[in-house]
């Protein structure tokens, strides 16, 4: 017969709490389902292959019509090649010019090869001519042009003695160098941004399994995603770089969901909890954390969805998939596996590490500190907790100082070439080219439609005027008709370098004169548009200027409203969005500084380019504001819990900041490191994602989350939890557990094992009823 009271141990509350009671309950099933979920995503994306945009699909604007005619009308794009023979005398270059030309025509991979074009000087002559292959045919099959690149090799060999030199570039040849680049930039970035996440992680937590949990999520939720990224891609294309982003997105946010969650465990058992009980607090607690991040974070990302850009969109459904499977991961797969591995947590303990870990000293715990210390945080808050005002001035000046430069911040979608190292030969051979013949590496296209009756005279007429316009234009306009379909094709070289002022004058005149003078009134429709690197470059400046207010302010609302219910605070809310616009604006100016100006180029490793690539201000506002949403929510929501334990708002912000001081210091320097790989990458734009993003999470850890974010909430005191009372009808979320405080600290030490005498049922079940 049964005797005394049942045991009124609760069952875990809020879907986070019941997402990791499910989990521990049902254990073989959450982790061989995970695991199934990861290998079935990935064959299935494997099978479906990435399907990449079509040309006419990131275009936009003028440009963007003009490739839609090409497009409509079946004509294949044929990339372009140009040889540049030089010598030191005059007509030097003709023998090794002609060899060129039998060379690259007797690959038989090769079409309309142009005759030797004199430069000014007599001293060069410049070869074109076009793979007989279209370009999506060369990306399959790059064999043609590698043909075409040994020919010219070989004579370029067989003149090294002459003086005479020889430059090669193009858009075949320059794709070619961009898969190899891809390829091991990629391959790159994960044998090394992922080793050193587990490196951090464990001088963190002083054993390798306990390690080896958060990079083993966050590699696993890549994986998933980008299966499931290649699944959908059926339906919208996506561009290769997506892949490297997903890689970028999914260690920063997987591994910081897990390590909040692991920390906050680990801070319950040096408290005095059991294993079990600190689970069910670290689910409710940071798990909740983690999901109000998750939600802020994927909010941010859906921002994209309202660009006009396919390459944006792409990005937002990337980031979305592995953000969410990340977080469901942290709150589901995570406590199954604690649960399962218990003790063996701690498995792999390297002694040095563990003295120094999140899980604090063994000596510590025993001697009756119940809380981790924060020593360090704890110093740098004193002087911020007693002036405030004065840390909140200095603070902001400090963050608008760093911005200032982005206010001359110039954007360009940056040409192959600059994507490049100054002392790469495609770069060397672009830039020597495009010296001597303007224009003839990356002309401006036109591309009209129009009956075959008015075609010809309305092209020739405009041909003359633009031959006769050479402060605009320069040498070899070549024209291309195809009656069948009543579209000719004018390639005309602008002067200036393709991207200066001179340059932009000439696509200007082009636009605004010439093409509405000469081709419109004839063209079918109107339809006479003009394309080409510049044209393209300035099409999708305009069109992310147009985007970026209304994604920006989408971003501020959503988050502002994320914000107001998850803290039921009007100032918190408004105080978030304020710091996530200084981090913006000083990552904007570092970048702005870095690559546009040249300031520290030598010491981080990089070259000056002029400008900033066209897609990043948008794309670091999206994800910064996303990524910045981990921090602020694990610190505030701890400060709040502490609030709502009775303290004061000054003790609840010193308790708060020295609780997740630790964890957020790893977190920052593992997305630091991680961000820091792909600023040593080859691809321009990379680095300046890395660099922008790795400045702005170390600036947002320390000077923002440490500084800026105590102080602020000190000069609004108790205001930082007012709420008017007509909005009292929003949802209130709980920020901490219904679990009474523990007892007195175990005395063996803190550790999984340490101070139990019998063993505790399983987190998320009923524990047996006693017997008598």
């Amino acid at each position: 017969m049964r005797h005394g009271t049942r045991n009124t141990q609760r069952r875990p509350s809020g879907l986070a709490g019941r997402l990791g009671g499910w989990s521990t309950r049902h254990r073989k099933t959450a982790i061989f389902g995970w695991l199934l979920f990861v290998v079935v995503a990935s064959v299935l994306g494997g099978m479906a292959g990435l399907n990449t945009p079509e040309a006419h699909e990131q275009g936009t604007g003028n440009s963007g019509k003009a490739q839609k005619i090409l497009d409509d009308a079946g004509i294949e794009n044929h990339p372009s090649e140009s040889v540049m023979v030089t010598a030191d005398a005059k007509g030097g270059w003709q023998s090794a010019a002609r060899e060129v030309t039998a060379a690259v025509k007797g690959t038989g991979e090769v079409r309309h090869v142009r005759a030797a074009l004199p430069s000014d000087d007599g001293k060069s002559a410049l070869i074109g001519f076009e793979m007989k292959k279209d370009d999506e045919a060369l990306k399959d099959d790059g064999k043609p042009t590698d043909e075409v690149i040994g020919a010219v090799d070989k004579v370029r060999d067989a003149h090294r003695d002459d003086g005479v030199e020889i430059y090669q570039t193009g858009a075949a040849s320059g794709q070619k160098w961009l898969d190899k680049i891809l390829g091991e930039d990629f391959a790159k970035a994960e044998w090394t941004a992922v080793p050193l996440a587990l490196g951090i992680l464990l001088v963190a937590f002083g054993a390798l399994v306990a390690a080896l949990l958060p990079v083993a999520l966050a590699v696993t939720a890549f994986v998933a995603a980008n299966g499931l990224v290649a699944l959908a891609s059926t339906q919208m294309h996506i561009d290769e770089q997506t892949t490297s982003v997903m890689l970028l997105m999914g260690l920063a946010v997987g591994v910081d969901y897990c390590l909040f969650y692991l920390r906050r465990e680990r801070d319950e058992r040096a408290r005095g909890r059991d294993s079990e009980t600190a689970l069910r607090v670290a689910a409710e607690t940071s798990g909740r954390a983690v999901l109000v991040s998750g939600l802020t974070v994927m909010v941010a990302m859906a921002g994209m969805f309202l660009s006009g850009l396919l390459l944006f969109k792409g990005f937002a459904l990337a980031t979305i998939t592995v953000v969410l499977i990340a977080m469901l991961g942290s709150v589901t797969i995570l406590p199954a596996l604690l649960s399962w591995l218990g003790d063996r947590v701690e498995k792999g303990k390297i002694h040095f590490f563990k003295k120094h870990s999140l899980g604090g000293r063994k000596k510590d715990i025993a001697a009756g500190h119940r809380k981790p210390k924060g020593r360090f945080a704890g110093a740098l808050l004193r002087p911020v907790l007693a002036a405030p005002g004065v840390f909140v001035a200095l603070g902001a000046l400090a963050m608008l100082a760093l911005a200032a430069p982005a206010l001359g911040m110039k954007t360009e979608q940056l040409p192959l070439e600059k994507q490049m190292a100054s002392d790469a030969p495609l770069r060397v051979a672009s830039e020597k080219i495009n010296e001597t013949f303007p224009g003839g590496p990356a002309p401006a296209t036109v591309v009209v439609k129009a009956d075959q009756g008015e075609l010809h005279g309305a092209v020739a007429d405009f041909t003359r005027a633009v031959r006769a316009d050479q402060e605009h234009f320069g040498k070899g306009v070549e024209t291309t008709f195809d009656d069948a379909k009543g579209v000719a094709v004018v390639d005309v070289p602008l002067r200036g370098s393709g991207t200066d002022d001179t340059s932009k004058a000439a696509l200007d005149e082009l636009r605004d004169k010439l093409v509405p003078e000469k081709l419109r009134p004839a063209a079918e429709n109107g339809d006479a548009y003009v394309m080409g690197e510049l044209a393209s470059s300035t099409d999708f400046n305009d069109q992310l200027t147009a985007d970026i207010a209304p994604i920006l302010a989408f971003i501020t609302v959503v988050t502002f409203l994320l914000m107001l219910v998850c803290f039921r605070s009007v100032p918190i809310a408004l105080v978030t969005i304020l710091l996530n616009l200084l981090s913006v604006g000083a990552a904007y100016g570092v970048m702005t500084a870095v690559f546009q100006h040249g300031v520290g180029t030598e010491l981080l490793g990089t070259e000056k380019t002029g400008a900033i690539e066209a897609w990043m201000p948008l794309f670091i506002l999206v994800v910064l504001f996303g990524l910045s949403m981990d921090y602020h929510v694990f610190v505030v929501s701890r400060i709040r819990e502490a609030r709502e334990r009775g303290m004061s708002t000054r003790e609840a912000i010193r308790d708060g900041i020295r609780a997740t001081a630790g964890a957020v210091t790893s977190a920052a320097v593992i997305m630091v490191a991680v961000f820091s790989v792909f600023a040593t990458l080859s691809m321009t734009d990379m680095k300046q994602m890395g660099v922008g993003l790795a400045v702005a999470v170390l600036l947002d850890a320390t000077l923002v989350r440490m500084v800026l974010l105590p102080a602020a909430m000190m000069v609004l005191g108790e205001r930082c939890w007012s709420m008017p009372k007509w909005l009292g009808w929003l949802p209130e979320i709980k920020h901490g557990s219904d679990e009474p405080e523990p007892g007195p600290a175990p005395a063996a030490g803190y550790g999984p094992g340490y101070g139990h005498v019998a063993p505790v049922p399983e987190y998320g079940q009923e524990p047996p009823v006693p017997m008598r």
